[in-house]
C-alpha cells in the first residue's frame, strides 16, 4: 500500500462530525402593564380663575387619569371630589404633588379608594332616584337620611339647591338623591315611611327605581 492509498483509506475511516448550525432563541419582548390604583381626592378652598386647570395639571404631570369629578362653587369656597387612576408607581409622586396644591390655601385630602372587586361587591342592590322639593325648613335633609338609613339604605349622590316658587316668590328646597336599598329590602315599607313625613315637612316627593 501506498502512502496516497493509506491516506485515503484512514478518510474513509474517518467519523465526520456534522456542524449544526445553533440559531439564536427568539427573544420575545413583553410589555408588563402596571398595577393600577385608583385615588379619591376632596379639595376645598377659595375659589379663583384657573384652579381646576391647576388640579389637572398636576394630575396629568404624574401620570394620573381623571375619571370622574363633583365640583361646586358654595358660599365662595371652591368644593371637589374626584376619582383618578394612577399607577403604583407613581401614586406617591401624584399624591405628593396634590399635596403641594395646599400651598395655594387649598384644603386637600387623597385616600386610595376600593379595588374593582370589591366596588362591584358594594354595588348590589337596589338604586333608587329620590326627588323632593317643598318649603325650605331646617331638618329635612335629617329626617329623610334617618328613614333611609333606618331601612338600612345608603346616599351614594346628593344635591341640594334653594330656588324661588314661580309665582310666590318664596325660596324653595330641592333635593336629588340617589339611593341603594339593599337586596330583599321591602320597597313599599320604605316608601310608606318616605310619604309619612311629607305633610309634616310640607314637601313633595318622588321615588323611582332605577334600570341598570
Amino acid at each position: 500500500m501506498t502512502m496516497k492509498d493509506g491516506e485515503r483509506e484512514a478518510s474513509r475511516n474517518e467519523i465526520v462530525k456534522p456542524t449544526l448550525a445553533r440559531s439564536p432563541l427568539p427573544c420575545h419582548h413583553y410589555k408588563l402593564e402596571s398595577m393600577q390604583t385608583s385615588l379619591v381626592v376632596t379639595i376645598i378652598g377659595p375659589d379663583r380663575s384657573g384652579l381646576v386647570q391647576s388640579i389637572s395639571k398636576s394630575v396629568t404631570e404624574n401620570g394620573g387619569n381623571w375619571l370622574q369629578s363633583r365640583m361646586a362653587h358654595l358660599a365662595g369656597q371652591f368644593a371637589g371630589i374626584l376619582q383618578i387612576e394612577v399607577s403604583k408607581e407613581k401614586s406617591d409622586d401624584l399624591k405628593q404633588a396634590l399635596a403641594g396644591l395646599e400651598q395655594d390655601g387649598l384644603s386637600v385630602s387623597v385616600v386610595t379608594g376600593q379595588s374593582p372587586k370589591s366596588a362591584d361587591t358594594a354595588d348590589n342592590g337596589t338604586v333608587l332616584q329620590l326627588e323632593v322639593i317643598g318649603q325650605d325648613q331646617p331638618g329635612i335633609v335629617r329626617q329623610i337620611s334617618a328613614i333611609i338609613s333606618s331601612h338600612g339604605g345608603n346616599v351614594e349622590e346628593l344635591n341640594t339647591k334653594l330656588t324661588s316658587a314661580p309665582w310666590s316668590g318664596e325660596t324653595l328646597f330641592q333635593a336629588n338623591a340617589i339611593v341603594r336599598m339593599p337586596d330583599g329590602s321591602p320597597l313599599d315599607d320604605f316608601r310608606s315611611d318616605l310619604e309619612a313625613i311629607t305633610q309634616d315637612l310640607m314637601v313633595d316627593l318622588s321615588l323611582v327605581q332605577q334600570v341598570s
